[in-house]
Formats: C-alpha cells, structure tokens, sequence
C-alpha cells in the first residue's frame, strides 16, 4: 500500500525485456536476445545496466520485469534481487501495449494510485543524475494526469529512430521544462530526418512511458476496450491460485499492438501527453553502426572490436568487429565493416546497411532456417 503523497515514492519501475533485437543478428537471438549482451563493453548485459539504473529512483522492491517464459532462468541470473512477485512471464510476444498494460493492471490493483515508469530493457543511457532529473519531472507530470515520455534532444538526422513533435511549453508543478506533444512521427527519410533537426522542435523518440496506471489503462481502454478487458482479467487472476489457467486462455488472444499506437498517439491527439526533454546521452543500440559508434566515440577511424579472445588483425581498417568463435579474422583496406562472427553463423556487411540486417532475420524465417534464429 502506499503510505507517501510523494509523487517519485509512488513510482513503480516497469522493464518490459523483450523482443529478439533482429538488426543485431546473428548476435541476438531468441534465446539471447539483445537485453542480455554487453554491448558497451562494462562487464555488464543492458539488462544490468538498466536495473542499477532505476534502483536509486524506485528501490529494488518497487521494480517490475515482464519477460518471456524462456527468459526467466537468465532475467534472475542477471538480477537475483528481483522479488518473485514482480516478475511477470509472457506466453508469447504481444507487443508493448499488452507487456506495459498488464504490468499496469497488477499494479494497479495492488497499490491504487501507483505511478509506473516503463523502461526499455536494451537502451545505453549515460549521465544518471540528468537521466533522475528527467525521470522525477516525468513522474510529476504523471501525478498531474498527463501520459508523459522522455525525448531526446537529436545530435544528428538518425534515420533509425522515430520522432517526437513538440509544442508548447506547459505550466506543471515539478515539471517546468515539460512541453506538449503535437504527434509521434515514424522512422524517416535521411532527407525528412535532416529537417526535423534544422527546425528544432523534434525530439528522439526513447521509448519511456510514464503514467498513473489508472490514467493509461484509461487511455487503452478508450482505444482497444477488448485488449484492455482481457488485461484486466488477467491482472485480478494474477496473485490468485487461477493465474495459470486464465493467462493460458487470455494472453494468447491479447491483441498485438505497439503502445505508441494504443496510448500515445491518441494522447497525443487530445492534448493530453507530455514529453518532458533529457538532456542525458541516450542510444537504443539498434544495429551494429550504432554500437560501432559507441566504442569509436563517433569517429569513423576506429575498428571496433568486442567479444571475448577475438582475435582479429586489422590494416587501414574500420568498423565493428564482434567475434566468439577465436577464429583469426584479417581485414585490409576495407572501411564501416560490420563483421559479427557466432559459432554457427556469419554476418558480413557495412554501417550504412546495418539497418537491413532485419531483412536478413525475416527471409531466415521464410526459408524455415529457425535453428539460426
């Protein structure tokens, strides 16, 4: 029960860690997807790094994971302080809106009044303190009814992230650099990407959501009721002896849909979502040029290289080389290389097409090749 009017003591942390991270394959896969790979060289999976992230705004016993089934075993490996109560399997993937929604809902249902903040499993932050200063403004725009997420401000026209279309400045207690959200736009152009960071007023798309759980359920309810039924019987089974048979009969018939499109964009329509600006360092590591970039320090001279006794021989050379096979890897002349070498597949291509490694993972799946996947 919650015992303080405080907005940030009523915070709950929610980790929703799934996805298989595809445009990082053959690195990430099904059964080791993204969220648990140290990609930033810190001895630590993004995973870890997230929860020591969020412990010092909501306390070990105040966060939430929601994973998939196969996950669990790894997901307490990386976090063995995680309550059992606050770890909430998934059958199968259904997307943000049902792993957020229904993490809302038992939430909801155990503390009234609870605010919760959804943090991606698999992104690099740095800069903690201004990371908590962006945080504790979001939960006080919660707190005053608002859905609110956290932009950030672009340092160059990326083609791999969505946008945020900012408006004006609002006047919230706790909250004075929060500004109106006009609309979520999607991934861009190189061309509509170089314009949104010449006029301003767009900001990276983080993908944190911060909420009291009664105002987003609210707010899923508006726009999907029969999604929204079904995480509400699922939540009022949850802590009761029927949890397994109601999750086998509802989760598999939630309806698949991203939280942007469920909560956000019809918040955003009615003046009703905020994005308060962070001014910490901030990359969702989405394909190979990204982590290449965080090891060269944005210069393009560096080769990159990652993976435990890689053994790699490098002239003239640039780019990412991530090895776990020990197998000698030579490169000569050739640069923005992204060489990824696993013990049962090779991936070979460049920065600039790093973002079509998830064509690669979708016609494996079309050719029935699952036991690379």
């Amino acid at each position: 029960m919650i015992t303080s009017s405080e907005p940030l003591a009523r915070l709950y942390s929610v980790i929703p860690a799934g996805g298989i991270g595809s445009r990082l394959w053959p690195l990430s896969r099904a059964d080791a997807p993204k969220f648990l790979h140290d990609l930033t060289g810190s001895g630590q999976t993004l995973l870890r790094d997230t929860w020591d992230r969020l412990v010092p705004l909501s306390g070990e016993q105040r966060i939430m994971v929601v994973t998939g089934r196969a996950h669990r075993a790894a997901v307490e490996q990386q976090l063995p302080e995680l309550a059992d109560p606050n770890v909430v399997l998934e059958s199968e993937p259904r997307d943000s809106t049902a792993a957020i929604g229904l993490a809302a809902a038992i939430l909801q249902l155990r503390e009234p009044g609870v605010i919760i903040g959804s943090f991606p499993a698999d992104q690099v932050i740095k800069g903690d303190g201004l990371f908590r200063s962006a945080v504790t403004e979001a939960v006080a725009a919660a707190d005053a009814g608002y859905i609110v997420t956290i932009g950030i401000q672009p340092t160059e026209p990326a083609i791999g992230f969505g946008y945020i279309k900012s408006a004006a400045a609002l006047a919230i207690d706790g909250a004075p650099t929060a500004l109106a959200v006009d609309s979520f736009v999607e991934k861009p152009s190189p061309e509509v990407a170089e314009q949104y960071v010449a006029e301003g007023n767009y900001l990276w798309n983080a993908g944190i959501f911060i909420a009291r759980a009664d105002r987003l359920l609210a707010e899923i309810e508006a726009a999907e009721p029969e999604l929204h039924a079904g995480l509400m019987k699922l939540a009022e089974a949850w802590d009761t002896p029927a949890r397994g048979a109601v999750v086998d009969q509802v989760w598999p018939r939630l309806k698949k849909i991203a939280i942007d499109y469920s909560v956000a964009e019809p918040a955003a329509a009615a003046g009703k979502l905020v994005v308060i600006p962070g001014q910490f360092e901030w990359d969702d590591v989405g394909d190979f040029a990204s982590i290449a970039k965080l090891h060269s320090g944005g210069r393009k001279s560096n080769l990159a290289i990652l993976g435990d006794g890689a053994r790699v021989l490098a002239d003239s050379s640039s780019g990412i080389v991530v090895s776990h096979t020990g197998r000698m890897i030579a490169l000569i002349g050739v640069e923005d290389i992204v060489v990824i070498d696993t013990p049962d597949a090779l991936l070979v291509t460049t920065s600039a097409n790093a973002q079509k490694v998830k064509a690669v993972v979708d016609a494996l799946k079309l050719s029935g090749s699952s036991d690379v996947l």
